[in-house]
């Protein structure tokens, strides 16, 4: 068994690959695809194979195939152009006759109203027609997306939204990289679409765990949409980065990202860590650094 883990130098992949290494799968067996391999130089310390792997480089993803049996494929970080370079990867790994292809989708994909969902959905759709023996991760949101919100709730002792009662089953990247490792891991897992997340917490709750970890009351205040995005305008951001944050709050409040499934809980064989200590574990590493 070898295993391909794409985008291995990402905050997803390395963990995946900590995953791996700590459920007892020998670097000999696990490759690392980067862009710039230089950056794995960590990975290839504890003996992990690291190839380089760019998604816009047709014959580097045509290498990174070689003797490989099973692949892990991070989605890639560039909206819009991403449903051409997952389907890189497919076919590379079609050619190469891998055996098991795991890929990182999105919470309620084929309903969801979010901007990130139309790649993710058509990823999906090539890998069935592939044919390729796969396993589906639909990872709900990070909860690590929420350590931007700590310095501003910690000044102002406010979090905004328009997300109106909607909810978040948010899970740390270190849950969801533990799945991806137990399904690589695992044959029995080919042909399953998991929808994986964590306990569905409301922005009133999401306030009170940033609250919990910067040591202040932090108070959530659900504005209209329209108040939202002047906000937004305030605070000097961009047009493009306005669009994509007031999307999310609609499909939040549209219940998106609102998944009641034990399945990650069931995969990883614990509880997902509480977003408390996702925010505080990051608040100390921002202290040390």
């Amino acid at each position: 068994m070898t295993i391909l883990v794409t985008g291995a130098t990402g905050a997803l992949g390395h963990l995946v690959i900590d995953a791996l290494l700590a459920r007892g799968i020998a670097p000999a067996q696990i490759v690392a695809g980067a862009r710039t391999p230089a950056k794995a130089a960590d990975l290839a310390e504890r003996g992990v194979t690291v190839v380089p792997l760019d998604y816009d480089d047709a014959s580097s993803v045509e290498g990174a195939f070689a003797g490989v049996d099973r692949v892990l494929l991070i989605s890639g970080s560039e909206v819009g152009k991403r449903t051409a370079q997952h389907l890189a990867v497919i076919e590379a790994a079609a050619r190469a006759g891998v055996k098991h292809l795991v890929y990182t989708s999105l919470a309620n994909v084929e309903r969801s109203s979010l901007a990130l969902a139309p790649e993710h959905l058509a990823t999906e759709r090539a890998i069935a027609e592939s044919g390729l023996p796969a396993t589906i991760l639909r990872n709900d949101w990070y909860a690590e997306n929420y350590v931007a919100n700590l310095d501003q709730a910690e000044a102002t002792g406010v979090l905004l939204s328009a997300t109106h009662g909607g909810r978040v089953s948010a899970a740390a990247r270190a849950d969801y990289a533990a799945a991806a490792a137990v399904v690589l891991a695992d044959d029995a897992h080919v042909g399953k679409v998991y929808e994986l997340a964590g306990e569905p917490v409301t922005y009133d709750e999401i306030a009170a765990a940033i609250g919990e970890a910067v040591g202040r009351e932090v108070v959530h205040h659900d504005v209209s949409a329209a108040e939202f995005r002047a906000a937004l305008e305030r605070a000097g951001l961009d047009a493009g980065t306005i669009g994509f944050l007031e999307g999310l709050d609609a499909g939040i409040a549209a219940g998106d990202l609102d998944v009641e499934d034990p399945t990650l809980t069931e995969l990883i064989g614990r509880p997902t860590t509480s977003l408390v200590e996702v925010l505080r574990a990051a608040r100390v590493a921002n202290a040390a650094s």
